[in-house]
Protein backbone atom coordinates (compact mmCIF):
# COMPACT_ATOMS: atom_id res chain seq x y z
CA UNK A 1 0.00 0.00 0.00
CA UNK A 2 1.61 3.23 -0.68
CA UNK A 3 2.40 5.40 2.31
CA UNK A 4 -0.02 8.42 0.34
CA UNK A 5 -2.85 6.45 1.67
CA UNK A 6 -1.89 7.16 5.21
CA UNK A 7 -0.83 11.37 4.83
CA UNK A 8 -3.91 12.65 3.95
CA UNK A 9 -4.92 11.71 0.46
CA UNK A 10 -8.29 11.76 -0.74
CA UNK A 11 -8.44 7.63 -0.87
CA UNK A 12 -8.37 6.64 2.52
CA UNK A 13 -10.23 9.08 4.50
CA UNK A 14 -9.41 9.38 8.38
CA UNK A 15 -12.52 6.69 8.88
CA UNK A 16 -14.32 4.31 7.10
CA UNK A 17 -15.56 0.72 6.91
CA UNK A 18 -12.98 -2.10 6.46
CA UNK A 19 -15.43 -3.49 4.18
CA UNK A 20 -15.57 -0.80 1.92
CA UNK A 21 -11.67 -0.89 2.20
CA UNK A 22 -11.52 -4.36 1.04
CA UNK A 23 -14.19 -3.85 -1.87
CA UNK A 24 -12.47 -0.91 -3.19
CA UNK A 25 -8.95 -2.71 -3.11
CA UNK A 26 -7.53 -0.07 -1.19
CA UNK A 27 -6.29 -2.39 1.60
CA UNK A 28 -6.29 -6.04 2.23
CA UNK A 29 -7.22 -7.98 4.82
CA UNK A 30 -3.79 -8.29 6.09
CA UNK A 31 -2.87 -4.37 5.57
CA UNK A 32 -5.76 -4.11 8.09
CA UNK A 33 -4.37 -5.66 10.69
CA UNK A 34 -1.32 -3.73 10.64
CA UNK A 35 0.48 -0.56 11.78
CA UNK A 36 -0.80 1.60 9.20
CA UNK A 37 -4.92 1.26 10.24
CA UNK A 38 -6.25 1.72 14.09
CA UNK A 39 -9.78 -0.58 14.61
CA UNK A 40 -12.74 1.26 16.35
CA UNK A 41 -15.23 -0.89 16.28
CA UNK A 42 -16.61 -3.85 14.56
CA UNK A 43 -15.77 -3.23 10.28
CA UNK A 44 -14.91 0.89 11.52
CA UNK A 45 -11.05 1.92 11.30
CA UNK A 46 -9.17 4.82 11.36
CA UNK A 47 -6.05 5.66 9.85
CA UNK A 48 -3.09 5.38 11.82
CA UNK A 49 -1.84 8.78 11.71
CA UNK A 50 -5.08 10.19 13.31
CA UNK A 51 -5.80 10.92 16.78
CA UNK A 52 -8.57 8.79 18.69
CA UNK A 53 -10.78 11.87 19.95
CA UNK A 54 -14.36 10.98 21.31
CA UNK A 55 -16.08 12.59 18.30
CA UNK A 56 -13.59 10.59 15.82
CA UNK A 57 -14.78 7.61 17.41
CA UNK A 58 -18.44 9.28 17.27
CA UNK A 59 -17.71 9.69 13.17
CA UNK A 60 -16.68 5.95 12.66
CA UNK A 61 -19.84 4.92 14.97
CA UNK A 62 -21.74 6.55 12.32
CA UNK A 63 -20.54 4.20 9.32
CA UNK A 64 -22.22 0.99 10.53
CA UNK A 65 -25.08 2.06 12.91
CA UNK A 66 -28.69 2.34 11.34
CA UNK A 67 -29.26 5.64 9.06
CA UNK A 68 -32.24 6.32 11.77
CA UNK A 69 -29.84 5.94 14.75
CA UNK A 70 -29.63 9.78 16.67
CA UNK A 71 -26.23 10.35 18.33
CA UNK A 72 -26.92 11.86 21.84
CA UNK A 73 -26.21 11.80 25.59
CA UNK A 74 -22.57 12.43 26.66
CA UNK A 75 -20.84 11.83 22.76
CA UNK A 76 -23.61 14.38 21.36
CA UNK A 77 -22.55 17.01 23.94
CA UNK A 78 -19.20 16.36 23.45
CA UNK A 79 -19.37 16.62 19.96
CA UNK A 80 -20.88 20.13 20.38
CA UNK A 81 -18.23 20.81 22.47
CA UNK A 82 -18.42 19.81 25.76
CA UNK A 83 -16.16 17.74 26.77
CA UNK A 84 -18.51 15.31 28.77
CA UNK A 85 -16.62 12.04 26.96
CA UNK A 86 -13.27 10.85 27.30
CA UNK A 87 -12.07 9.77 23.78
CA UNK A 88 -13.07 5.67 24.59
CA UNK A 89 -16.24 5.95 26.68
CA UNK A 90 -18.84 4.48 24.74
CA UNK A 91 -20.77 6.28 22.20
CA UNK A 92 -24.46 7.19 23.29
CA UNK A 93 -26.96 6.48 20.18
CA UNK A 94 -30.86 5.93 20.73
CA UNK A 95 -32.71 4.20 17.50
CA UNK A 96 -36.41 3.66 16.98
CA UNK A 97 -37.78 0.39 18.81
CA UNK A 98 -38.24 -0.89 15.22
CA UNK A 99 -34.48 -1.35 15.18
CA UNK A 100 -32.73 -4.51 16.43
CA UNK A 101 -28.86 -3.27 16.28
CA UNK A 102 -25.66 -4.22 18.35
CA UNK A 103 -24.68 -5.16 20.42
CA UNK A 104 -21.15 -3.92 19.16
CA UNK A 105 -18.47 -3.09 22.10
CA UNK A 106 -18.03 0.52 22.68
CA UNK A 107 -21.14 1.67 21.29
CA UNK A 108 -24.38 1.99 23.46
CA UNK A 109 -27.87 1.96 21.89
CA UNK A 110 -31.31 2.79 23.71
CA UNK A 111 -34.53 1.89 21.80
CA UNK A 112 -36.93 4.58 22.19
CA UNK A 113 -38.60 7.00 20.56
CA UNK A 114 -36.88 10.39 18.80
CA UNK A 115 -39.15 12.96 17.13
CA UNK A 116 -37.66 14.18 13.87
CA UNK A 117 -37.67 17.85 15.41
CA UNK A 118 -35.00 16.60 18.08
CA UNK A 119 -32.38 15.54 15.60
CA UNK A 120 -30.60 16.67 12.61
CA UNK A 121 -28.63 15.28 10.03
CA UNK A 122 -24.73 14.43 10.92
CA UNK A 123 -22.04 12.29 8.97
CA UNK A 124 -24.93 10.04 7.26
CA UNK A 125 -27.00 9.57 10.72
CA UNK A 126 -28.75 12.38 12.70
CA UNK A 127 -27.21 13.91 16.13
CA UNK A 128 -29.82 15.18 18.48
CA UNK A 129 -30.79 19.04 19.23
CA UNK A 130 -29.67 20.41 22.52
CA UNK A 131 -33.18 20.00 24.35
CA UNK A 132 -32.91 16.03 23.18
CA UNK A 133 -29.24 16.16 24.57
CA UNK A 134 -30.40 16.99 28.16
CA UNK A 135 -33.09 14.44 28.40
CA UNK A 136 -31.06 11.70 27.13
CA UNK A 137 -27.93 12.89 29.52
CA UNK A 138 -29.90 11.75 32.42
CA UNK A 139 -32.40 8.71 31.07
CA UNK A 140 -28.76 6.83 30.04
CA UNK A 141 -27.96 6.19 33.17
CA UNK A 142 -29.11 2.58 34.08
CA UNK A 143 -31.07 1.76 37.23
CA UNK A 144 -30.32 -1.71 37.56
CA UNK A 145 -27.11 -0.45 37.80
CA UNK A 146 -27.12 2.62 40.16
CA UNK A 147 -29.54 3.69 43.24
CA UNK A 148 -30.93 7.21 42.69
CA UNK A 149 -29.25 9.09 44.70
CA UNK A 150 -26.01 7.60 42.44
CA UNK A 151 -27.60 8.54 39.37
CA UNK A 152 -28.20 12.19 40.46
CA UNK A 153 -24.77 12.34 41.44
CA UNK A 154 -23.96 11.89 37.90
CA UNK A 155 -26.96 13.42 35.56
CA UNK A 156 -26.62 16.82 37.51
CA UNK A 157 -23.29 17.63 37.22
CA UNK A 158 -23.79 16.64 33.23
CA UNK A 159 -26.51 19.00 32.89
CA UNK A 160 -24.89 21.52 34.74
CA UNK A 161 -21.90 21.85 32.67
CA UNK A 162 -23.71 21.18 29.29
CA UNK A 163 -26.01 23.89 29.90
CA UNK A 164 -23.86 26.20 31.46
CA UNK A 165 -22.53 25.96 27.49
CA UNK A 166 -25.06 25.40 25.50
CA UNK A 167 -27.81 27.56 26.14
CA UNK A 168 -31.79 25.75 26.35
CA UNK A 169 -34.74 27.70 27.58
CA UNK A 170 -35.59 26.21 31.04
CA UNK A 171 -39.25 26.44 30.10
CA UNK A 172 -38.63 24.36 26.59
CA UNK A 173 -37.20 21.53 29.25
CA UNK A 174 -39.49 21.69 31.35
CA UNK A 175 -42.44 21.12 28.85
CA UNK A 176 -40.35 18.06 27.48
CA UNK A 177 -39.57 16.51 30.51
CA UNK A 178 -43.23 16.69 31.72
CA UNK A 179 -44.56 15.10 28.43
CA UNK A 180 -42.32 12.00 28.76
CA UNK A 181 -43.11 8.81 29.61
CA UNK A 182 -40.02 7.36 29.31
CA UNK A 183 -38.26 4.71 31.87
CA UNK A 184 -36.41 6.73 34.62
CA UNK A 185 -38.26 10.11 33.51
CA UNK A 186 -39.14 10.61 37.11
CA UNK A 187 -35.56 10.66 37.80
CA UNK A 188 -34.48 13.39 34.99
CA UNK A 189 -37.45 15.78 35.74
CA UNK A 190 -35.80 15.52 39.65
CA UNK A 191 -32.53 16.28 38.11
CA UNK A 192 -33.68 19.42 36.41
CA UNK A 193 -34.59 20.80 39.16
CA UNK A 194 -31.58 20.79 40.45
CA UNK A 195 -29.79 22.11 37.57
CA UNK A 196 -27.83 25.47 39.11
CA UNK A 197 -25.93 27.27 35.98
CA UNK A 198 -23.39 29.07 38.79
CA UNK A 199 -21.49 25.83 38.77
CA UNK A 200 -17.84 25.72 37.30
CA UNK A 201 -16.81 21.92 38.36
CA UNK A 202 -18.43 18.20 38.04
CA UNK A 203 -16.83 18.06 41.27
CA UNK A 204 -18.75 20.84 42.73
CA UNK A 205 -22.17 19.92 41.22
CA UNK A 206 -21.82 16.15 42.81
CA UNK A 207 -20.91 17.77 46.27
CA UNK A 208 -23.92 20.51 45.79
CA UNK A 209 -25.84 17.37 45.43
CA UNK A 210 -24.81 15.08 48.13
CA UNK A 211 -25.87 18.27 49.71
CA UNK A 212 -28.79 18.75 48.46
CA UNK A 213 -30.47 15.41 49.26
CA UNK A 214 -29.43 15.95 52.74
CA UNK A 215 -31.21 18.76 53.53
CA UNK A 216 -28.88 21.32 53.33
CA UNK A 217 -28.97 24.42 51.16
CA UNK A 218 -25.65 24.82 49.20
CA UNK A 219 -24.94 28.30 47.57
CA UNK A 220 -22.48 27.95 44.37
CA UNK A 221 -20.20 30.47 44.07
CA UNK A 222 -20.84 32.58 47.48
CA UNK A 223 -18.83 35.69 47.17
CA UNK A 224 -17.01 36.82 50.39
CA UNK A 225 -15.55 39.83 51.19
CA UNK A 226 -12.48 40.55 53.24
CA UNK A 227 -11.38 44.11 52.38
CA UNK A 228 -10.69 45.15 49.39
CA UNK A 229 -10.18 41.36 47.94
CA UNK A 230 -14.08 39.43 46.95
CA UNK A 231 -13.13 35.55 46.68
CA UNK A 232 -15.88 33.38 46.12
CA UNK A 233 -16.57 29.34 47.90
CA UNK A 234 -17.92 26.87 46.02
CA UNK A 235 -20.22 26.07 47.71
CA UNK A 236 -21.39 28.28 51.00
CA UNK A 237 -24.31 27.33 53.94
CA UNK A 238 -24.44 30.72 54.76
CA UNK A 239 -27.39 29.66 57.28
CA UNK A 240 -24.19 28.32 59.24
CA UNK A 241 -21.30 30.45 57.53
CA UNK A 242 -19.44 27.53 56.45
CA UNK A 243 -17.55 27.45 53.28
CA UNK A 244 -16.83 24.06 51.38
CA UNK A 245 -14.64 23.73 48.63
CA UNK A 246 -13.31 21.19 46.28
CA UNK A 247 -9.39 21.09 45.63
CA UNK A 248 -7.84 19.06 42.34
CA UNK A 249 -4.77 17.53 42.00
CA UNK A 250 -3.89 21.05 40.46
CA UNK A 251 -4.25 22.73 43.79
CA UNK A 252 -1.11 20.50 45.07
CA UNK A 253 1.11 22.69 43.48
CA UNK A 254 3.20 24.47 45.70
CA UNK A 255 2.04 27.97 44.54
CA UNK A 256 -1.05 27.08 44.73
CA UNK A 257 -1.29 25.57 48.02
CA UNK A 258 0.49 28.92 49.58
CA UNK A 259 -1.98 30.70 47.46
CA UNK A 260 -5.25 28.63 49.25
CA UNK A 261 -3.81 28.54 53.01
CA UNK A 262 -3.69 32.56 52.47
CA UNK A 263 -6.98 33.03 50.80
CA UNK A 264 -8.79 30.58 53.27
CA UNK A 265 -7.01 32.30 56.32
CA UNK A 266 -8.13 35.18 55.39
CA UNK A 267 -11.81 33.61 54.76
CA UNK A 268 -11.68 32.04 58.48
CA UNK A 269 -10.76 35.20 59.68
CA UNK A 270 -14.08 36.64 58.60
CA UNK A 271 -15.76 33.69 60.60
CA UNK A 272 -16.46 31.19 57.88
CA UNK A 273 -15.72 27.34 58.80
CA UNK A 274 -13.74 25.59 56.23
CA UNK A 275 -14.13 22.04 54.87
CA UNK A 276 -11.75 21.03 52.25
CA UNK A 277 -12.97 18.08 50.05
CA UNK A 278 -10.27 16.30 47.63
CA UNK A 279 -11.00 13.81 44.50
CA UNK A 280 -10.75 10.58 47.40
CA UNK A 281 -14.03 12.09 49.30
CA UNK A 282 -16.04 11.71 46.69
CA UNK A 283 -14.92 8.42 45.39
CA UNK A 284 -15.35 7.22 48.84
CA UNK A 285 -18.20 6.81 50.74
CA UNK A 286 -20.81 10.13 51.18
CA UNK A 287 -21.39 9.97 54.50
CA UNK A 288 -18.01 11.61 55.15
CA UNK A 289 -18.79 14.10 53.78
CA UNK A 290 -21.88 14.57 55.27
CA UNK A 291 -20.07 13.78 58.67
CA UNK A 292 -17.08 16.30 58.08
CA UNK A 293 -20.09 19.19 57.46
CA UNK A 294 -21.85 18.10 60.73
CA UNK A 295 -18.89 18.51 62.72
CA UNK A 296 -19.20 22.13 61.57
CA UNK A 297 -22.70 22.84 61.92
CA UNK A 298 -22.47 21.61 65.28
CA UNK A 299 -19.26 23.67 66.08
CA UNK A 300 -21.09 26.54 64.76
CA UNK A 301 -24.25 25.84 67.16
CA UNK A 302 -21.15 26.33 69.76
CA UNK A 303 -19.72 29.31 68.76
CA UNK A 304 -23.31 31.04 68.87
CA UNK A 305 -23.97 29.30 72.31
Amino acid sequence: MSDSYVTGTPELPEVFRGSWARRTGLLTEGELRGPKVRRLFQDAYARADVAVTHELRCRAAALIVPRQAVLTGRSAATVRGVDLAKPYDPVEFVVPEKYRFGPIVGIHVRRTAVGRRQSRHWHGIRIARPARITLDLVLRLSPRKRGWARRLREAVPDLDAFLRAIHVRFRTLVAMFSRRRNRGIRLAREALQMVDLRAESPPESETRVILTLADYDPTPQHPVHVGRHRYRLDLALRRYKVGIEYDGTWHNEPEQRRRDQARRAAIIAEGWIMITLTRDHLAGDHHHILELVQQAVDARAVMRG
